[in-house]
């Protein structure tokens, strides 16, 4: 979303019937099932259809993902995002493809009537993938060596994507970007008084300090943006029987599906390894070893530059800030979507205050100690 847009409402309001026409006018495809998942800012149905066209397995159904607002009103963006997707998938990642529209195009701008008024919002149709969200399992060790792993060797294979709507991931006004912590300032009345807002305060004026002045120092990379544990899929290595329950403890897990492109732009390498261990630690049994595995895996990968890994630390906290601050202002404009938005804070607050007050060298102990234990 971006930083500009304060109190529009721009998340879609499609209802189910809606959905069905758009798969029907758009796909040509006759829906059995429509089922609404949870989205931050967007709206995304399972799509199941009695009848499908082309070639490929797509028993599973398909997810129609319409965009908010704003982000409809940029193609080359979207377009980006969509054919970055592709590319990866092309490239061995379990990422979704998109199926075509009836006359050959990948997304498509549709204006749709919202009630009260007729709002604009790009449309796709993706594959669904397979598995389990992580987020439903306390990751273990094995499981975020190979997110951390995956990440990197995603973004690297990523310096090779080349198209003419690349330029539309320079988003330099974009809230979600790690660079623009300090913009946070703006939302904070969301978050009530006391300390939850004090801690977010002192880390704001800690990125402006160290993080801001010094991003030259750091190597530049297309982000994904939101490596979560909402958004990778997993399931077990082995299918049998016996194997087939990915929430079972000690269970070996591979990576199944890679989600929501939407947060793409352009950044630096190290700013999709804090997203990514932020996000890894909310449902883990051991947070604060959790950065340990996914630096481990990911520095299998690209190792950091030292510079780069001594700001680790205080960018899992900037994200931990703008995830939790976000949700509290966006319940402010969607109380309807609270359950969904309050995800984060369930552990996300804890999460914070205890890395806030261990600290930065005593974290980086138990991190770097245990990333190390993986060359030993």
């Amino acid at each position: 979303m971006s930083s500009t847009e304060k109190t529009v409402l721009i998340k879609p309001s499609l209802s189910e019937a809606q959905a069905v026409e758009l798969v029907g006018q758009l796909y040509d495809l006759k829906v059995s099932s429509v089922q609404p998942l949870p989205s931050y800012i967007d709206q995304n149905f399972h799509i199941l259809v009695s009848e499908t066209k082309g070639t490929g397995d797509h028993s599973n159904g398909y997810i129609l993902k319409v965009l908010n607002t704003v982000d409809s009103q940029d193609a080359d963006l979207v377009e980006a995002q969509t054919r970055i997707m592709t590319f990866l998938n092309k490239k061995g990642f379990p990422s979704p493809t998109t199926i075509p529209t009836v006359d050959g195009k990948i997304m498509s701008l549709e204006t749709i009537d919202c009630g009260q008024e007729y709002k604009t919002h790009m449309v796709r149709l993706l594959n669904y993938l397979p598995g389990i969200p992580l987020a439903k399992i306390p990751p273990g060790p094995q499981i975020l060596y190979k997110a951390g792993r995956t990440l990197a060797q995603m973004d690297k294979v990523l310096e090779e994507f080349q198209h003419p709507t690349l330029k539309s991931l320079q988003r330099d006004d974009y809230l979600w970007s790690l660079s623009n912590t300090h913009l946070l300032v703006k939302y904070l009345y969301a978050v009530e008084e006391g300390s939850n807002r004090q801690v977010v305060e002192q880390i704001i004026q800690q990125f402006k300090e160290k993080i801001l002045p010094n991003l030259s120092r750091f190597r530049k990379s297309i982000n994904h943006g939101d490596f979560s544990h909402s958004n990778i899929l997993v399931k077990p290595v082995h299918s049998s029987a016996d194997h087939s329950n990915p929430t079972l403890p000690h269970q070996e897990l591979e990576i199944s599906g890679i989600l929501d492109f939407s947060d793409m732009s352009y950044g630096y390498c190290v700013y999709d390894v804090a997203i990514s261990i932020m996000y890894m630690m909310l449902e883990s049994n051991n947070p604060i070893s959790v950065g340990g595995h996914v630096l481990a895996g990911f520095e299998s990968v690209t190792p950091l530059l030292p510079e780069e890994r001594d700001a680790v630390f205080l960018l899992v906290l900037c994200r931990f800030s703008q995830s939790l601050v976000m949700a509290r202002y966006n319940i402010l404009l969607y109380p309807e979507n609270e359950e969904y938005l309050l995800t984060t804070g369930r552990t996300g607050w804890k999460r914070l205050h205890q890395l806030w007050g261990l600290g930065k060298e005593a974290v980086e102990k138990v991190w770097f100690e245990t990333a190390n234990s993986y060359c030993t």
